[in-house]
């Protein structure tokens, strides 16, 4: 566990604050990755296939707590570093696919928002990428060509319009390329105001029609039902600008689960399964979407994804599936829950990262920490509803309480009855057994 200990402490003090939290922060997830290895391949293979012009879909699947975003921003972090460009967005009452007051539109422009690269991992990177694309080309000209001035502007211009018109045969590519012309001519003529409509333009953010023909002369906005046609050009066009692809990451697919109308929900379903039938029938490419939910929003006939018939029959697992044997190519990935062993590796790393962030030794012995999580493990109800989210908030809290109160013990801070409550608890056996983990 030697990463434990390049933890720089900007992350540290991060990471741990936002896990104290309850939340999955955005860096250094690599420093405490546990388990997971066997669900991280799979979907780093989906991410191989992107790459070489392919497109995958896949829901992740598990109850609160279990880590399922903590595993979507592990794979948006790994997508960044690799070279692709990632959107994401949390699903409410305000977001979802489909809607008759414009949530799916208020989705696009949260993924717009949170596109993230490489090197602006935060989000707002849509500058950026417009800005490298026509520098690369423009590099690209002067490597190949002894070239300046107009007859410069002319192949420079040339690669744009090449650009552009791969893009014309896509469904709404023509306008898209039409507006990445405009940002061209704003770029060559130091326009600022037209490359923020430009940029307002892409991130959907034009009320009207009228509005955008009398800004850029482009008579189309994105809208309700055109939204993720867009998602799929730009995936090409980032293809073209240099990226890996598109990753596209939703959370909070439960949202969609609680709309009470059920004409409204079917309708967002409608739009899932078009993005899975477009993934399965090769009409999108260099493209991935990673979407978080629950058993529950997944499996109920009444108002989850399987009520609409026809993703039920596409998603529902086969006959040879069980509890212990998992097909990961399935388009369904079921998290379980970190074993006993994981949490114990997770409260250790955490231990030495909040050491190091403090700068002290850590005062809690190999026992400490077993019995820490055997207390745990034998709360009323653990067996059905604790979940790693529960335990490292508690750890944290433990850890937190004792560097404050160094005179003060694990037993004295877990209470007196503590022991009586840990009855069987985790044997030094299972402890050391060869734990399996996979880091990034």
């Amino acid at each position: 566990m030697s990463t434990v200990y390049q933890v720089p402490n900007r992350i540290a003090h991060i990471l741990l604050n936002a896990l104290k939290g309850g939340v999955v922060p955005r860096v250094g997830l690599e420093y405490i990755t546990v388990g997971r290895a066997q669900e991280i391949s799979a979907i780093l293979h989906d991410i191989e296939m992107i790459e070489e012009g392919g497109a995958s879909f896949r829901f992740i699947v598990g109850k609160y707590g279990s880590g399922k975003s903590f595993l979507l921003q592990t794979i948006r972090n790994y997508a960044t570093a690799k070279g692709f460009a990632v959107v994401d967005a949390d699903l409410s009452p305000e977001r979802r696919f489909a809607g008759t007051k414009g949530q799916g539109l208020a989705t696009y422009r949260e993924l717009l928002k949170n596109l993230s690269t490489k090197s602006k991992p935060n989000g707002g990177a849509l500058p950026l990428i417009l800005e490298k694309w026509i520098s690369g080309i423009q590099a690209a000209v002067k490597a190949e060509r002894n070239a300046s001035g107009a007859e410069f502007d002319d192949l420079v211009e040339r690669r744009i319009y090449a650009v552009a018109s791969s893009l014309e045969g896509m469904v709404n590519g023509f306008e898209f390329a039409k507006a990445v012309v405009t940002y061209w001519n704003a770029y060559k003529n130091d326009d600022a105001a037209t490359k923020s409509n430009v940029l307002k333009w892409f991130r959907g953010e034009y009320q009207s029609r009228n509005e955008a023909r009398d800004d850029l002369g482009i008579n189309f906005i994105v809208t309700d039902e055109t939204w993720y046609d867009f998602l799929k050009i730009f995936a090409v066009f980032l293809v073209g600008a240099g990226y890996k692809g598109l990753l596209v990451l939703i959370d909070e697919l439960v949202n969609i689960f609680k709309i009470p109308n059920s004409i409204t929900r079917a309708n967002n379903y409608e739009k899932i399964l078009t993005m899975y039938n477009d993934v399965l029938q090769g009409k999108a490419s260099h493209i991935g979407f990673l979407m978080g939910a629950t058993p529950q929003c997944i499996e109920d006939r009444y108002r989850g994804v399987f009520s609409y018939e026809a993703l039920r029959s596409r998603l529902a697992e086969g006959h040879f599936s069980s509890a212990g044997v998992k097909d990961l190519t399935a388009p369904i990935i079921r998290l379980r829950m970190l074993s006993q062993e994981e949490m114990y590796v997770l409260v250790e790393k955490l231990l030495n990262i909040h050491a190091r962030l403090y700068n002290y030794t850590p005062s809690l012995s190999h026992e400490d920490l077993i019995y820490f999580l055997t207390v745990e493990y034998n709360r009323v109800g653990a067996e059905t509803h604790i979940t790693p989210r529960e335990i490292i908030r508690d750890f944290i809290e433990l850890i937190n309480i004792l560097y404050q109160n160094p005179q003060k013990t694990v037993s004295e801070i877990l209470g007196s009855n503590s022991f009586e409550m840990a009855k069987g608890g985790l044997s030094d056996e299972v402890i050391h057994s060869e734990f399996q983990e996979f880091e990034i």
